[in-house]
């Protein structure tokens, strides 16, 4: 069991490091990223009670309208919202949140408390064959978690500095996006797993989009880490001129 369960959670933690690794400025304190994780884990939970409250239902049936409809309603659209939230209310108090990366990298670490719990849950779920559910989950669920988490901490990050957009907007992206991400990533998932006749193209397809995914998380994780070492830039040129103004910027 506790093979198992070390399984389950090693995937997320090594890509909390990945990202730790990847704030080239000012780290995170490890309290504070282990306190983000287990918020991950308390929107883990809220997903898991929206069924006992008649907010999350299954559409019956194997068309591919109800499995695309089922990817959005039971998993993208309430795992993305519980995810932000948990952020949100994480951030709102949260004083090591100065710098852009901050809200990419204490989102990854919601969205891993978020796939490890979820992990956790499939892994046992299938405990006759939780080696190969780990690996794979490994190599595709929690990576998409991860990539999703970057998209909303980027968005996030834009819209609470307001840098150079219209922070409404940005606020809107940071769930319309990931939302959208992890609709497209379960449909294809759903209808490739009910229709065999178009498993094979619907695969190539996910793969692809699984790599234009993880190409597109890189590169806002590039950006945001560009802004930042515009601000630090700015701050050491200029070190009386270093606090930030009202909106986030110098």
């Amino acid at each position: 069991m506790l093979i198992v369960l070390i399984a389950a959670i090693l995937p997320a933690i090594v890509l909390i490091v990945h990202i730790y690794n990847r704030d080239k400025w000012q780290k995170e304190p490890p309290r504070q990223l282990f306190k983000a994780f287990v918020y991950g884990v308390g929107s883990a939970m809220i997903v898991l009670l929206l069924p006992s409250f008649g907010l999350v239902s299954v559409t019956p049936g194997t068309s591919i309208s109800a499995q695309i409809g089922n990817a959005f309603s039971t998993a993208a659209i309430p795992e993305e919202m519980a995810k932000l939230f948990m952020l949100w209310l994480f951030l709102r108090k949260c004083k090591e949140f100065d710098e852009h990366m901050d809200a990419i990298v204490y989102a990854v670490c919601v969205g891993m408390g978020f796939a490890a719990t979820e992990n956790i849950l499939y892994l046992f779920s299938n405990i006759d064959n939780w080696l190969a559910t780990g690996i794979m989950r490994a190599l595709i669920s929690v990576p998409a978690h991860f990539f999703f988490a970057i998209i909303m901490g980027y968005y996030y990050s834009l819209a609470h500095f307001r840098i150079g957009r219209n922070r409404t907007l940005d606020a809107i992206y940071a769930l319309l996006i990931p939302v959208l991400a992890h609709g497209i990533f379960d449909a294809l998932l759903f209808v490739s797993a009910m229709n065999a006749s178009m498993a094979g193209i619907l695969t190539l397809v996910f793969i692809i989009g699984f790599f234009f995914l993880r190409k597109y998380a890189s590169s806002r994780v590039d950006r945001i880490l560009e802004s930042d070492r515009i601000y630090i830039t700015r701050v050491e040129d200029y070190p009386f001129h270093n606090e930030p103004t009202e909106n986030g910027t110098v």
